[in-house]
């Protein structure tokens, strides 16, 4: 049973209904800060900022939210039943962001902790910036294809790129790892295709490696139901910054 609260709102099935059709996103926002611990979007056209700098929330979006959707993401979870725009997490400091489409550019910006899904493509500079400190390890999965500049200027963190359904396109653009000085970037298949800068080693998966990758890979087949046995037997090939990096010296060590 359905049961209308007030224009806009609708209780169905002890999860709040929010209609975003006609919001502007900080009405939007607003209703989300009240909806309690569970929501869900509909008509979702373009918003930005959704959920930004919240937590403890569960929020399923129809429709495709604009940009910087989970900025400063504090924990919880976000489901896009589609595509999204740029800089989804970006500054995003915790919890998870499912995107069951394909996704803009700028993914992860700047991210210091959670986890980004990904069922499709990434555009430009996903994984841009992204950093670790202690505990926080962020991580992007990206299921398709992902963009030129993969990894720019990345410090930490964890960026994985499976190509599924690539057919003959590269697994990543061009540029990619330009400025990685930390971190790790884990490639499906041997990409050597793939030109990569001097400041970076390019070597097979090991053992240890396997195992690093090995719960996201089964977190990524449970959302978007693949054969997690298909992937775990498949050759990787992973990039890291090697000592020769100009860039290390510019941050300061924690």
């Amino acid at each position: 049973m359905q049961i209308t609260v007030e224009i806009g709102w609708k209780v169905w099935y002890n999860k709040m209904v929010i209609e975003a059709n006609g919001l502007h996103f900080s009405a939007l926002n607003e209703k989300i800060r009240q909806a309690g611990s569970k929501c869900c979007i509909t008509g979702c056209l373009g918003q930005r900022f959704i959920a930004a700098g919240m937590q403890g929330k569960n929020i399923t979006i129809e429709g495709i939210p604009g940009n910087a959707l989970g900025a400063y993401f504090g924990g919880g979870r976000i489901d896009v039943i589609g595509n999204a725009q740029d800089a989804v997490g970006d500054t995003m400091n915790d919890g998870e962001i499912i995107v069951r489409g394909s996704i803009g550019d700028a993914v992860g910006y700047a991210m210091r902790g959670g986890t980004i899904y990904i069922r499709g493509d990434a555009g430009y500079r996903a994984g841009i910036h992204m950093k670790e400190y202690r505990e926080k390890k962020p991580a992007i999965v990206i299921g398709g294809c992902a963009g030129s500049f993969l990894g720019e200027y990345q410090a930490g963190g964890l960026i994985i790129v499976l190509g599924l359904d690539a057919a003959n396109r590269p697994i990543v653009g061009n540029f990619s790892s330009t400025g990685m000085h930390g971190g790790k970037m884990v490639l499906r298949g041997e990409a050597a295709e793939i030109d990569l800068p001097p400041q970076v080693t390019k070597r097979a998966a090991t053992k240890e490696d396997l195992a690093q990758i090995l719960p996201y890979l089964m977190r990524f087949c449970a959302e978007f139901s693949h054969d997690p046995e298909e992937l775990a037997k498949q050759r990787y090939t992973v990039i890291v910054p090697n000592s020769k990096t100009p860039y290390k010296q510019m941050y300061v060590a924690n």
